[in-house]
């Protein structure tokens, strides 16, 4: 029996756009869009709208924008939108008054094979822990975080050299994808869901800080190489260049591994006209894109050209 569906979506980052688009198109009725307040951004501090209120706005959909969920003002409005099914896409965690409130329930898109890398940064920490392959899973919220029953899953590829810009975009399209087909099972009423597998040496996907963006040069060139590619192009992989008198915090955007035995102290940096490698266990790390303080990011070469390395400069 196919069900009248009234949906309400929620998301905030271009993440979520493609999803929302995709249900458009598809003529689901969208009754009503939950985004992030505008926030001022730039150096005007001008009122930034997100990307989902952005492409809500451009198809005439009704917006709301709570700061608090639990506001008794929002609730009294989003109960009169009468919904019966919510979706949500990165958003934020939502009260038990919020999730229960539609007759078919919400349901979330994660961009992970659950239980896996449950949290705010899976497709970070999938690459910076080296996995080869991770996916989408929709499932129906509860009270804890990524840990409800699944309704379906889809595995990806990692590739070795894939940045977590390439895996966002990669998710994206084919999360997009998923939560149409679960949108359909659950206008059908043809599908169930199961609980989440409990697994031992559960692997999470913690809120990215600077404390875990940093370099640690004294880990395998593996694991480095991980972390620059998986924090690549956001928030970005960061460590202190030591250069003379100069103590830079420093970004890297891109690198590329390099095998080889050599007698430097690890953080040694080497360069010539040409490439900038720093010294690491069982070989280098050649840098191919990198950021100073208050400059743009650059190619290896363009920095060369107007920066110098003394001899003795490192990175820790």
């Amino acid at each position: 029996m196919n069900k009248d569906l009234r949906i309400v979506f929620m998301g905030t980052p271009d993440f979520a756009v493609m999803t929302l688009k995709k249900l458009v198109e598809a003529k689901y009725n969208i009754v009503g869009i939950i985004t992030a307040p505008d926030k001022p951004a730039g150096r005007g501090r001008k009122l930034h709208e997100s990307a989902v209120k952005q492409y809500a706005k451009s198809q005439g959909l009704k917006i709301l924008q709570p700061t608090n969920l639990k506001n008794e003002d929002f609730i009294s409005e989003l109960k009169s939108l009468n919904a019966n099914l919510q979706i949500v896409v990165a958003f934020r965690m939502l009260p038990k008054i919020v999730w229960q409130m539609p007759e078919f329930g919400t349901f979330n898109l994660h961009a992970s094979l659950l239980p896996n890398y449950r949290g705010a940064a899976p497709i970070n920490w999938a690459i910076m822990n080296g996995e080869t392959k991770t996916g989408v899973s929709t499932f129906f919220i509860d009270d804890k975080i990524d840990t409800g029953e699944m309704i379906l899953q889809e595995e990806v590829e990692i590739n070795s050299n894939e940045n977590a810009g390439h895996l966002h975009d990669k998710l994206m399209t084919i999360g997009s994808r998923l939560v149409l087909k679960t949108v359909d099972l659950i206008e059908k009423g043809n599908f169930s869901t199961t609980p989440q597998p409990k697994i031992e040496n559960l692997k999470t996907a913690y809120k990215l800080n600077k404390e875990n963006c940093r370099i640690d040069w004294s880990v395998s060139i593996e694991n480095i190489f991980n972390t620059i590619r998986g924090l690549s192009p956001y928030p970005a992989a960061w460590t202190v260049l030591e250069n003379g008198k100069d103590t830079l915090d420093i970004k890297i955007y891109n690198a590329e591994k390099e095998y080889a035995n050599h007698g430097y102290k690890i953080g040694r940096v080497i360069t010539d006209k040409k490439t900038i490698k720093i010294a690491v266990k069982n070989g280098f790390i050649n840098i191919k894109e990198i950021q100073l303080p208050g400059k743009r990011k650059m190619d290896a070469i363009s920095l060369l050209n107007g920066y110098h390395f003394e001899k003795d400069a490192k990175m820790r």
